[in-house]
C-alpha cells in the first residue's frame, strides 16, 4: 500500500515539473492580483490606516494559489478516465483507498510548491515576512489547505465524467469560496452577515493562519484555525475516499 501511495504521489510530481508551461500558467493570476491589487489599492488601504495592503493580499493570493491548483488535481482523475490509465490504475493490485490517497497527497504537494512560489514572488514584489522564523509552519499550513482542497478536488471529480462539466462546477466552488476567504478584505471590519458566512468558508481559517505566521495578525485563533483545517480536510479525505473507492470505470 505504501509503494502505491508513494508511485502515484511521485507521479503527480513528475507530471508538474516536466510542465513547464503549468507552472508558468499557474503564476499568473497570482501575480496579476499582487500586482495590480496590492498596487492599485494600497495607496485606499493605507488611507483607511489600514496598514500596507501588499502584504495584508499576500497570504491570501498565496491560498488562492493553492486552491486553484489543489482542486484542479481532480481533473487528472477525469482525463486519466477518459484516456483509460485510470482503468489499468485500478485494476492493479493494490487499494483503490492508496491509489486515492497518492493522487492527493500529490496534488497536495504540488498546490503546496506554487504556494511557496507565489510566496517567494512576493517577497521580491515588497511583501515583507514579520518573522522568518514563521516560514516553515507557514509552509504545513499551505500543506494543509492543499490536502483540503485536494481532496475536494478528487471526491467531486469521482461523481463526474464530463471535464467541461468538472470545469464548471470547480469554478462554482472556487470563486465564492476564495472572494469570501477575507482573502482581499479584513474580515475584522466586515458586516456581521459576511463574516459569519465567512465562518463556513474553510479557506477563511487557512488564509487567517497564513496571516498569523507571515504578517503576525488573525482573525481567529490558531487553535481554531488549524482545527476547522484539520478536520475538514479529514472529513474531505474520508467522502473522497468512498466515492473513489465506488468509481465507475
Amino acid at each position: 500500500m505504501n509503494n502505491a501511495i508513494y508511485v502515484m504521489w511521485l507521479r503527480e510530481v513528475k507530471r508538474f515539473i516536466r510542465s513547464k508551461s503549468r507552472i508558468v500558467g499557474s503564476l499568473g493570476q497570482p501575480i496579476l492580483f499582487l500586482v495590480a491589487l496590492g498596487y492599485g489599492l494600497g495607496p485606499v488601504f493605507q488611507k483607511a490606516g489600514q496598514g500596507n495592503y501588499l502584504e495584508f493580499i499576500a497570504p491570501g493570493i498565496i491560498g488562492m494559489a493553492i486552491i486553484f491548483s489543489a482542486i484542479f488535481n481532480g481533473m487528472q482523475v477525469i482525463w486519466d478516465r477518459q484516456f483509460g490509465f485510470l482503468k489499468e490504475t485500478m485494476v492493479a493490485p493494490v487499494s483503490r483507498l492508496a491509489i486515492m490517497f497518492g493522487r492527493t497527497i500529490g496534488g497536495a504537494t504540488v498546490a503546496s510548491a506554487q504556494g511557496v512560489l507565489v510566496l517567494f514572488i512576493a517577497v521580491l514584489a515588497g511583501f515583507r515576512v514579520a518573522s522568518w522564523t514563521g516560514i516553515l509552519p507557514a509552509v504545513i499550513i499551505m500543506l494543509l489547505i492543499a490536502l483540503l482542497f485536494s481532496a475536494l478536488g478528487i471526491m467531486v471529480a469521482s461523481l463526474l465524467k464530463d471535464m467541461q462539466g468538472f470545469q464548471l462546477i470547480m469554478n462554482f466552488l472556487i470563486m465564492p469560496l476564495f472572494f469570501l476567504s477575507g482573502a482581499l478584505f479584513p474580515l475584522n471590519s466586515a458586516p456581521s452577515a459576511l463574516l459569519l458566512v465567512a465562518r463556513f468558508d474553510p479557506l477563511s481559517y487557512g488564509v487567517d493562519a497564513l496571516r498569523y505566521f507571515l504578517i503576525g495578525t488573525s482573525t481567529f485563533s490558531l487553535t481554531l484555525d488549524v482545527g476547522v483545517l484539520l478536520g475538514v480536510s479529514a472529513l474531505f479525505l474520508a467522502l473522497g475516499s468512498y466515492f473513489f473507492s465506488i468509481i465507475e470505470i
